[in-house]
């Protein structure tokens, strides 16, 4: 199922369509969609990720590098055009 990511990049907002079965998370799309290339960013993830315990640093790490890179807030788009759920 498709969804939308809406982030700024350079100061300027867009907005993608995004799918799990192409990227693995938001950042690796949103990279993608700017021909940002992420090959020395996954190699320090996963050292990163060897040598620390606790999910809190890598993604501290995975938003201070997306940041330097140029890109800030991050984020699904919610669809408000869906009817909440009745309660019974």
């Amino acid at each position: 199922m498709a969804r939308q990511v809406t982030y700024f990049y350079q100061g300027t907002k867009k907005t993608i369509t995004f799918s799990f079965s192409q990227h693995f998370d938001i950042y690796e799309g949103v990279a993608a969609a700017e021909g940002v290339d992420l090959t020395s960013f996954w190699a320090m993830e996963k050292q990163i990720e060897m040598s620390c315990r606790g999910q809190g640093i890598m993604k501290n790490y995975r938003a201070n590098e997306f940041e330097r890179m140029g890109f800030s807030d991050i984020k699904f788009v919610r669809d408000e055009t869906k009817e909440p759920k009745e309660k019974k």
